[in-house]
């Protein structure tokens, strides 16, 4: 769940002094932190429209080839990958949408429905916990099939995956319920924001942990042992899919840290510096980079299937059979009996 830290901090603590900082912020821009904020607001509504159709583009592709496809349904990693796909599919059309229709029309149905502020919040923080989950998921996968012990490799199973990620949303559902309690429409700023100021402080902490740092840490140590288990292994236990799969693996650990860390790293930087004194173009500028790498966090959720055209060339062929007909199945014509 990808959230406006300071803003939330901030709110929760002064409150009474919204409209000061507001006005205060409005009435002392310079020009450059005026361009900040018009440059900040385009890459919002152009940058975010381009996630957000590749994002749905990309993930029905990743639905369709997962789902129907048996070498990949039977597969314990491509079904992460199936649910992780679901799930971002979701977040963008929830969040990413709007986002881009908040800044770009002004429209933000969050300050005017308590069910939407309520709702919205509740799904993010669940639809992220699932998708991020699923991605170290397959990495640990991927170590098992590797692996030279049987009873490791044992452990990649589609029935326990299907359980795992049963669990998994169970707990996800649960751990979203306080958003449904504690998020309301402040009546001093309109905005949809936590009272609640120990979930303020538990919430970056979450941050960081669950969708952050925490799942970009497991790949990448996973992903090198997985790495280390092909070199030592000559023949991998599994077939050519499996070799494909963990190739796709290892590019979402690439995905995560090109364009989750930098994420991660600015939202410590926040929390460090969230005391200090700043001007109000600092504040501009700060506030508009942290919104150009939450944007760039978007491409998480929706750069899975391109990363997996390029990485596999099993999926490739199967995209164009499945989705592109370019190699159309043979078809046998009657026979034309002759007449008398």
């Amino acid at each position: 769940m990808f959230i406006d830290l300071a803003l939330i901090y901030y709110v929760s603590v002064n409150p009474a002094d919204w409209d000061d900082c507001i006005g205060q912020l409005l009435t002392e821009l310079t020009g450059v932190g005026r361009l900040v904020l018009y440059i900040s607001e385009q890459i919002t509504i152009y940058f975010g429209f381009f996630l957000l159709l590749t994002g749905l583009i990309g993930n029905s592709l990743n639905i369709v080839i997962f789902s129907s496809i048996d070498t990949y349904r039977k597969t314990p990693c491509a079904f992460y990958f199936l649910i992780y796909s679901i799930t971002n599919i979701l977040y963008l059309i929830i969040n990413l949408t709007s986002r881009i229709v908040s800044v770009g029309y002004g429209i933000d149905l969050t300050r005017t429905s308590i069910i939407w502020c309520k709702t919205r919040q509740y799904f993010l923080i669940i639809l992220s916990l699932i998708s991020f989950t699923c991605s170290w998921l397959s990495s640990v996968d991927q170590y098992f099939v590797t692996s030279r012990h049987a009873n490791l490799r044992r452990m990649s199973n589609i029935k326990w995956t299907h359980r795992i990620v049963f669990l998994l949303i169970l707990v996800s559902c649960l751990h979203g319920i306080p958003c449904l309690i504690i998020f309301n429409i402040s009546s001093i700023t309109n905005q949809c924001i936590n009272s609640n100021i120990i979930y303020a402080i538990y919430s970056p902490i979450y941050s960081l942990t669950f969708t952050c740092f925490g799942p970009s840490l497991i790949m990448i140590l996973f992903g090198y042992l997985t790495i280390r288990n092909i070199h030592l292994t000559r023949v991998l236990v599994q077939q050519h899919i499996d070799r494909q799969l963990i190739k796709m693996t290892l590019f979402q650990v690439i995905l995560i840290a090109v364009f989750v860390t930098p994420y991660s790293i600015n939202v410590v930087y926040i929390l460090i510096t969230n005391g200090m004194i700043k001007d109000t173009n600092r504040l501009i500028i700060e506030n508009s980079i942290f919104t150009i790498l939450t944007l760039l966090t978007y491409v998480y959720y929706s750069g899975s299937c391109y990363i997996f055209l390029i990485s596999s060339s099993r999926f490739r062929r199967t995209v164009k059979e499945k989705i592109f007909n370019w190699r159309k199945p043979n078809q046998i014509n009657p026979i034309q009996q002759p007449t008398i």
